[in-house]
């Protein structure tokens, strides 16, 4: 698939049919030991499902529960990270890649109620901390999305579109951004599927979005808002590490910044296995 260049928002009334970038998948909560799915007590400053404008986009989550994998990124040395709330909601066991054919089992996991966000909270010890950011970005601002599509390492450039809404079944609207896709690194033409809970950064090397959902037809990626992370950490009382962010200069730097998350094992693929 070649550069593609941004374009204009459709209406706030035409539905995007878009796939998520977990395959698509429904899934079922992971759940405690009393059968209830795990899920923290309340999330603050997070709009209320009816507060939100009309959705903008439908995101499809038909399909049957199968043995997937994403991507999730370290927000504290001691073992805290995030990932994408689909990610992580049907799974039996979840794993985080130690290796070719390796992964090293968690099993405290928060799951958001009304954004596509999770936080891990026994993953593995990380020496490089990815910064959450706390501002949204303005329109046309560059974003890299980092990850692993279909298990290989990748980076998407993209320019953001602005902030909308998406319906991600019956019930449940969520706020999200929506960005342009221009090029990826390195080229290739399969679908995003395995990028999602990886993150998006921005030129000023911060978090500003937990990979979600994409259009390939359409070349549209939507994310989580920034305030997701930090509302969701909020609500079930943990602390991200303060890391100082650095800026990224242009592709160029993303590919490098990606390449240093990716080898101190920051940034790693998450494995989902669904036994039933």
């Amino acid at each position: 698939m070649g550069s593609r260049q941004g374009c204009s928002l459709l209406p706030a009334f035409l539905f995007l049919l878009l796939v998520t970038l977990f395959f698509g998948r429904e899934e079922r909560p992971v759940r405690e030991p009393d059968g209830n799915p795990r899920r923290p007590p309340i999330e603050e400053q997070m709009p209320l499902p009816g507060q939100l404008p009309a959705p903008e986009y439908g995101i499809d989550e038909s399909g049957r529960p199968q043995d997937s994998q994403g991507t999730a990124f370290a927000i504290s040395a001691n073992g805290l990270w995030m990932t994408a709330e689909h990610v992580v909601r049907a799974c039996d066991r979840i794993g985080l890649s130690t290796g070719p054919a390796q992964a090293a089992r968690v099993r405290g996991v928060f799951q958001s109620r009304v954004s596509d966000a999770a936080i891990i909270t026994d993953g593995l010890p990380s020496p490089e901390i990815l910064p959450l950011a706390a501002h949204e970005p303005v329109a046309g601002a560059d974003g890299y999305h980092m990850g692993f599509p279909s298990g290989r390492p990748a980076v998407v450039h993209s320019r953001l579109i602005g902030p909308g809404s998406a319906a991600r079944g019956p019930g449940r609207t969520e706020p999200v951004l929506a960005w342009a896709e221009v090029a990826r690194f390195p080229e290739f033409d399969h679908a995003l599927g395995g990028i999602s809970g990886g993150p998006t950064l921005d030129a000023a090397g911060t978090v500003v979005g937990i990979n979600s959902a994409a259009s390939e037809r359409r070349g549209r990626v939507l994310t989580t808002r920034p305030d997701a992370a930090i509302n969701l950490l909020h609500a079930t009382r943990l602390a991200a590490d303060r890391a100082a962010p650095l800026p990224i200069a242009g592709v160029q730097g993303a590919l490098a910044r990606f390449q240093i998350y990716a080898d101190s094992g920051a940034i790693r693929p998450v494995y989902c296995d669904v036994t039933g």
